[in-house]
C-alpha cells in the first residue's frame, strides 16, 4: 500500500444521496463497505464527516440566527453522521472509534491524540466527530488539524467529483480535470479545494491531498495502493 495511515473526509451532503435532507442508508452501507474494505488491507484510517445534510451554521447565521450557535449546532450534526457511519462499519464487522471534540460521554470518547493514534495502531477506524470543537471553522480545518495531529500521510477528500477542475463540472460540460496541482498552483487559479484556513494548514505542514469521486466503488482501494485516481495537490 502507498498509504499507510489516511485521513477520509467526506461532506455531509454526500451522504443525502438523492434525498432532499438527513443520511441515505445506501449510500451510507457503501461507504462503509468501502472503508472496510482498505481497512481490512492493513491501512490505517481516520474519518472527518461534515454536517451539511442536516445543519449548516453558516446559512443559519444568513437567516439571523447567533454564527456561534449555529457552528455548533453544525457540530453536533456531524457527530449524528459520526454515530450512523460507525453503525454502518460495526454492522459489517468493521471495529470503530468515536472521538468528539465537545465532551458527550455517554455517546463517544473525548478526543485525544495519543488514544486515537493507539486505536489507529491496533486496526480500529477512528471517526473524528463535532468539528474542532470551536466555532468559526470548518470541517475541512478539523479533517486538516486532525490529519497532521495523527501524522496522516494523505488527506483523502470524497466528493461527488472526480477531481478538481476549473470550472464546476456539474455546470460546465467544458470544465478541464487537473491530474495534479502544487498549492501554489491553486492559489494562483483561486481553485475552491478546501477553505483557505484548512489548506493553509496543508501547505505548512507538507500534508497532500486528493480530491476524489467517492461514489465510485472501488476508488478508495485504488488509491490507497497508489493508482491515480482524482487530482493530487502537493508541494
Amino acid at each position: 500500500m502507498k498509504y499507510k495511515r489516511i485521513l477520509l473526509k467526506l461532506s455531509g451532503e454526500a451522504l443525502m444521496g438523492e434525498k432532499q435532507f438527513g443520511i441515505d442508508s445506501e449510500i451510507l452501507a457503501r461507504y462503509a463497505e468501502e472503508v472496510k474494505a482498505v481497512a481490512h488491507a492493513g491501512v490505517e484510517v481516520a474519518i472527518v464527516i461534515g454536517g451539511g445534510n442536516i445543519f449548516r451554521g453558516i446559512q443559519a447565521a444568513e437567516g439571523g440566527m447567533d454564527r456561534v450557535q449555529g457552528d455548533y449546532m453544525g457540530m453536533l450534526a456531524t457527530v449524528i453522521n459520526s454515530m450512523a457511519l460507525q453503525s454502518a462499519l460495526e454492522k459489517i464487522g468493521v471495529d470503530t472509534r468515536l472521538q468528539s471534540a465537545i465532551k458527550m460521554e455517554q455517546i463517544c470518547e473525548v478526543f485525544i491524540r495519543r488514544r486515537a493514534v493507539r486505536h489507529l495502531e491496533k486496526g480500529r477506524v477512528v471517526i473524528f466527530g463535532a468539528g474542532t470543537g470551536n466555532p468559526y471553522f470548518t470541517t475541512d480545518t478539523a479533517a486538516t488539524l486532525r490529519g497532521i495531529e495523527i501524522e496522516a500521510d494523505v488527506i483523502l477528500k470524497g466528493t461527488r467529483v472526480d477531481g478538481i477542475y476549473d470550472l464546476d463540472p456539474e455546470k460546465h460540460k467544458n470544465a478541464v480535470k487537473f491530474e495534479s496541482l502544487s498549492f501554489d498552483q491553486v492559489y494562483e487559479k483561486n481553485l475552491n479545494v478546501m477553505d483557505m484556513t484548512a489548506f493553509t494548514l496543508c501547505k505548512e505542514n507538507k500534508l497532500p491531498i486528493i480530491v476524489f469521486n467517492m461514489n465510485k466503488t472501488g476508488n478508495l482501494m485504488q488509491l490507497v495502493s497508489g493508482q491515480k485516481v482524482g487530482t493530487l495537490v502537493d508541494l
